[in-house]
């Protein structure tokens, strides 16, 4: 049985995963783009099978509020630093809230 605080490495590197495939979506342009796709595709397969090992230690909600949360908050961040997107004080502050449920599920949860 994986310890807890190797199962929680393993949520943060399936959410970084996440993060990949995520804008890797918008590169592979709706998989019409061979190389972009077949990342993101490897990129899918990897988050899925990280977050399913650390499910093994982990409670389900919570290991799958933490992994979408840093898909999420890493997809943002992303897009604002690839694609200019909106980095406006609200919703920076709506990232932060996510960030503040994480790091309560982490430290909060049993």
């Amino acid at each position: 049985m994986w310890t807890k605080q190797y199962a929680w490495s393993i949520l943060v590197v399936a959410g970084v995963f996440e993060t990949g495939f995520s804008i890797g979506l918008k590169y592979s342009e709706g998989f019409t783009r061979l190389w972009p796709s077949i990342a993101t595709v490897l990129m899918i397969v990897l988050s899925l099978g990280l977050v399913g090992v650390a499910t093994r230690s982990l409670p389900l909600g919570t290991a799958y509020a933490v992994w979408t949360g840093i898909g999420s908050v890493g997809t943002v961040a992303l897009g604002i630093v690839l694609f200019g997107e909106s980095a406006s004080l609200s919703r920076l502050a709506c990232l932060g809230l996510i960030v503040t449920g994480i790091l309560g599920l982490k430290l909060f949860g049993k």
